[in-house]
């Protein structure tokens, strides 16, 4: 298939309507940057919701839609629809991996190991989940980039977060607060990807220190590969590729993981089924460690989505 790739017409499909449509933008930028030279020809799709128009004569479509209309299935199941072979993971496993609350029930099934959790409705909001207490984590359950997410530390802060996280979804994910390295794997095709140990200059992996170009403010140190012993980056190898396979997911995922700092144990967080793919995002920092260069990682996910 890979020698058949330089025949293609690639559309990049980009943006979206959700919150992290900045950040799509910005990635499908650099794809179709990485992929020009590489394929007949390539063109930019700015996405808005279902009535977008594929240019005449694309023969595949490269997904780089973060959240909301890309990793949700919705956009899988319009371009299925329409015949149109795609990149990334494919309908159900889309739905599943954006749906946090599906995902942790399949974790479970699987026993992938992650954190304590329970489902609450914002109009819970006068008590802290008696399942969790506090401190935990209040997340909506269908949103990237840790948008909507607050940790809560201290009860005053508990009616605060709900609110802000109802803002999102009447329904909340609460989780037990993991104290630890936060660390991220990539996985692409049968390939575990090294461990990148992403370290906050202040507060959380929030959606400043993710994108301080776009916030203004913020940042974040990345170490690839991750400064762990041997056996824990297994462990957390191992862990990533479980939950990774637990949700079905094909063709390549970003798995987000805690390193508990009393016992060096790693907790799956979720998966990001279109992780970001700008030429300095984590996935290809993870890829170019191993020798995979990012227009190199673009060909590899178009070739190993057309070929299944």
């Amino acid at each position: 298939m890979i020698s058949e790739i330089s025949k293609l017409h690639v559309a990049v499909l980009a943006g979206g309507p959700g919150s992290e449509r900045e950040v799509s933008l910005a990635s499908a930028r650099g794809v179709a940057k990485a992929l020009e030279g590489r394929v007949a020809q390539v063109t930019l799709v700015d996405v808005k919701g279902k009535g977008f128009e594929l240019p005449v004569g694309a023969d595949v479509a490269f997904n780089v839609i973060h959240g909301t209309y890309g990793e949700d299935g919705e956009l899988q199941a319009e371009l299925e629809s329409r015949g149109i072979p795609y990149t990334g993971a494919r309908e159900v496993s889309s739905r599943t991996a954006f749906d946090k609350i599906l995902s942790k029930r399949r974790f479970v099934e699987a026993g992938v190991s992650t954190p304590k959790w329970a489902l609450i409705h914002k109009s819970e909001a006068a008590n802290p989940s008696t399942q969790i207490g506090i401190p935990c984590v209040v997340k909506p359950p269908r949103e990237g980039s840790s948008v909507g997410v607050h940790l809560v530390r201290q009860a005053e802060d508990w009616l605060g977060a709900v609110e802000d996280a109802g803002r999102f979804s009447d329904d909340l994910l609460v989780e037990e607060l993991i104290e630890g390295k936060e660390l991220t794997v990539g996985i692409v095709g049968d390939r575990v990807l090294p461990v990148i140990h992403i370290q906050p200059r202040s507060g959380f992996y929030d959606i400043s220190n993710k994108y301080p170009w776009m916030t203004g403010h913020g940042g974040t140190d990345y170490f690839c590969p991750a400064d762990l012993p041997e056996e824990v980056t297994r462990q957390v190898q191992s862990e990533a590729r479980k939950a990774h396979d637990a949700l079905g997911i094909e063709i390549y995922s970003r798995v987000d993981v805690l390193l508990r700092t009393e016992d060096a144990r790693p907790f799956v967080l979720e998966v990001n089924t279109i992780p970001g793919m700008t030429e300095t995002s984590l996935l290809p920092k993870a890829a170019r460690a191993i020798g995979w260069e990012y227009p190199d990682l673009c060909e590899r996910i178009l070739a190993l989505s057309l070929a299944s």
